[in-house]
């Protein structure tokens, strides 16, 4: 019987290091994967989107307009000739009205620390503002901003908007839901498709002409989507719409796209995203027309 060594000789050690390694390795992989999971998902669905029988549409820009750089824009809403606007970062989240030529910040009011602003819409005369994993949405008086009421739903909030009915919701996933506007209990789902394939990520939402608007976060894609059926209609990609010198501000890279405003009257469509100096105003034309 071979007395017990406690050293293993230099192969049996290599082979431990070896298998230790590649041990190390697979838990690396696989913590990445984990972590990749919700990009990748939102960028493939994305993908999937722009092709097959879904048209893609390019954009025109007809006009720019200032904005405020530090704002992480959440949500962007178009009534009666102002902007209302839903900031977000813990500490920093706000609801606005704002000029839209100018830029300038007409009124806010500011959210609790410990919640983070998301999308905002409009419903008579009064404000909805949705806060992200808090499950609270806030309601305040259209004309002073003043908070006069919150209702609560399971789900994250992120965008919202009304098709002068319901109000509809985002969280994230590929599900919208329906509320009553009045009492925010949900009426229904809307379950988004492009091609047979659920597009997840969607986040801002706005209703413009019969049709749902939504930001796919986070990509720079934004799909046109049948609010009956769920099914994606057309994409376009706002890839490129910042120039050089505007997609970094104070030495800090801007954010996503996230910010989708229609003026029903003047039929004009606007565009922003967290972080960015500018606001937008776009017209889509076909892919082959496109021109900036």
């Amino acid at each position: 019987m071979q007395p017990f060594d406690p050293m293993p000789d230099k192969k049996s050690f290599q082979r431990m290091r070896t298998a230790s390694l590649l041990i190390l390795m697979l838990l690396a992989l696989l913590a990445a994967i984990a972590l990749r999971a919700p990009i990748l998902e939102a960028q493939t669905a994305s993908d999937s989107a722009g092709s097959g029988s879904v048209p893609v549409f390019g954009y025109q820009i007809i006009k720019t307009y200032p904005h405020d750089s530090a704002a992480f824009t959440q949500g962007l809403v178009y009534d009666k000739g102002m902007l209302y606007e839903g900031t977000g970062e813990f500490g920093q989240s706000s609801l606005r009205r704002v000029d839209l030529e100018t830029g300038r910040v007409l009124k806010q009011k500011s959210l609790a620390g410990t919640l983070f602003g998301e999308g905002v819409a409009v419903w008579k005369d009064r404000l909805i503002q949705l806060t992200w994993r808090s499950g609270i949405g806030l309601v305040y008086d259209k004309e002073n901003l003043t908070r006069i009421g919150e209702f609560s739903y399971e789900t994250e909030g992120l965008g919202i908007t009304s098709d002068g009915r319901n109000l509809i919701m985002s969280d994230g996933t590929e599900t919208l839901h329906l509320l009553d506007p009045e009492t925010f209990e949900e009426q229904g789902q809307i379950k988004v498709k492009a091609d047979g394939v659920p597009v997840k990520g969607l986040n801002e939402l706005e209703y413009v002409k019969g049709e749902i608007y939504a930001n796919v976060w986070p990509t720079n894609w934004i799909v046109i989507l049948s609010p009956e059926t769920g099914e994606v209609k057309g994409v376009f990609s706002l890839q490129g719409i910042l120039q050089k010198g505007d997609d970094q501000q104070d030495g800090q890279r801007v954010d996503v796209p996230n910010g989708i405003a229609y003026d029903n009257e003047g039929d004009r469509l606007f565009v922003t995203g967290k972080l960015w100096p500018k606001i937008f105003q776009i017209e889509l034309v076909a892919e082959n027309e496109k021109s900036k």
